[in-house]
């Protein structure tokens, strides 16, 4: 079986000595772009729960990504290259992402079914994928139909890090309608 993007970066930061895992950390928490990483979710946290967060933020390619940048930049280039041959296995598509097209195939259904906006629109918040500009805009809104389609004009048309967050929200606060697909 095909080893995933997120198992080859557990597996990555599990094999660091434990400074270049806390140097790892530090340029986590130092990168300046978008999306940040907070520090509750980085510090005294297991190399495991940093994967967890690397994925949950960036997405496996994002982590994937930031990973290697992070390495190199710390002077580990081994790892760096053993990390990046995943990237030339043969079983690439089965690394292929569930939610790659989910959220813009859906919308229209979305944009009807979703019931419990309010925690999405929260999460959304905490996760830096909107604004508190954007969170108050959109919660004023009246109908919650009107509230997924100004979020389908703006901030899921961000990036694909961003429509990886909302998926997992989604499979978080409105489990069935997404297992319905």
């Amino acid at each position: 079986m095909a080893k995933t993007i997120k198992s080859a970066v557990a597996d990555t930061l599990e094999d660091l000595e434990k400074g270049n895992y806390e140097k790892f950390c530090h340029q986590l928490l130092d990168r300046r772009e978008p999306p940040r990483v907070k520090r509750n979710k980085v510090e005294d946290k297991s190399r495991l729960q940093v994967t967890d967060a690397l994925v949950s933020i960036f997405t496996e390619e994002g982590a994937l990504r930031v990973t290697l940048e992070i390495l190199k930049q710390i002077g580990c280039s081994e790892e760096a290259k053993e990390l990046g041959k995943i990237n030339d296995c043969d079983s690439a598509p089965v690394l292929l992402p569930i939610y790659k097209n989910f959220v813009d195939k859906h919308r229209v259904e979305l944009t009807k079914r979703v019931s419990n906006i309010a925690p999405i629109l929260d999460e959304l918040l905490d996760n830096e994928v909107i604004n508190q500009e954007t969170y108050t805009r959109i919660r004023a809104l009246s109908t919650t139909q009107d509230k997924m389609r100004e979020l389908y004009s703006g901030p899921l048309q961000a990036s694909a890090a961003c429509k990886k967050i909302f998926y997992d929200i989604l499979l978080a606060n409105e489990k069935f309608l997404v297992k319905d697909h």
